[in-house]
């Protein structure tokens, strides 16, 4: 249980602390952010508090993450509010690592799951997702959580980290957690504030072309280009939209699907104005 939570900085304390759990035969469930928490990590952090005796949530902007003119710089930051948050949700440490600890001068480590990272979000950002394994590998080794949790929203990079944990026999079970949604409709992110109210409404063209192709999935379409030249004339109806990619895939190697079977994933990433938002559908049949 939750005693007053901690932040702590440092790698080797958060090691430490960690492996002495680990010994006392305490359970440790991890839920790792960049922080700018929302109900959707608020959900992560439930489940976890749950099933776990001890939860740690990890706050840190990875910068490896972030190809060249993306938002690392702009990217939301605020541990006053997300410290009240986990508080609240009786998080019993708070890891918030400095990146010239985690990152020193001399790093030249890196993971990269080959297939999963190369397709869809992979094609428009080139090192997100090696950055992405990069970080989540590092902060497995110093946390050594029991489970994981993470939203199906960034669906390929649960895929991705389920991967790596399998492939690199990991003793951590990943949790996979439903899409959180604003009232509109809109998947949570901390990115959605950069939208303009105008810029939102046009946003809402993307969870409600989820809806119609579910409902025509459920009806018996099962073409895949079918289904997307659909939805693709509906988003495309919001002039401040641009479509990255409308893709149908399978959910273990991402690789496109012409039919549509269970377990698919409808996957779409679009720019509203500047601002890049994702959403997916899982088919179930």
């Amino acid at each position: 249980m939750c005693n007053g939570m901690k932040i702590i900085r440092d790698i080797a304390e958060m090691q430490k602390l960690c492996l002495s759990l680990k010994r006392k035969g305490r359970t440790i469930g991890f839920v790792p952010t960049m922080g700018s928490l929302h109900k959707g990590h608020i959900s992560l952090i439930q489940r976890a508090r749950r099933h776990n005796d001890f939860v740690v949530v990890s706050i840190f902007v990875n910068p490896i993450q972030f190809s060249p003119g993306e938002d690392f710089k702009k990217y939301p930051r605020d541990l006053v509010l997300d410290s009240a948050i986990c508080r609240k949700e009786r998080v019993d440490v708070i890891f918030y690592p400095e990146s010239r600890k985690l990152y020193p001068q001399a790093f030249r480590t890196y993971v990269e799951v080959k297939g999963p990272s190369d397709v869809l979000c992979g094609k428009f950002r080139p090192g997100h997702f090696r950055g992405v394994a990069t970080v989540v590998s590092k902060l497995f080794n110093i946390v050594q959580p029991d489970r994981s949790y993470f939203g199906q929203k960034d669906i390929q990079q649960l895929i991705i980290i389920k991967r790596m944990v399998e492939d690199l026999n990991m003793p951590i079970d990943i949790i996979a957690m439903p899409t959180v949604r604003d009232s509109d409709g809109l998947a949570l992110s901390s990115r959605n504030i950069y939208l303009s109210p105008s810029q939102r409404q046009d946003a809402l063209a993307v969870p409600n072309s989820l809806k119609i192709a579910q409902s025509l999935i459920k009806d018996g379409l099962r073409d895949a280009r079918k289904i997307k030249n659909i939805i693709s004339k509906l988003i495309r109806q919001r002039m401040t939209i641009k479509i990255d990619y409308i893709e149908i895939v399978d959910h273990l190697s991402l690789e496109p699907v012409r039919k549509v079977g269970n377990g698919s994933v409808l996957a779409l990433a679009v720019r509203v104005g500047r601002t890049r938002l994702i959403d997916n559908l899982v088919v179930r049949l």
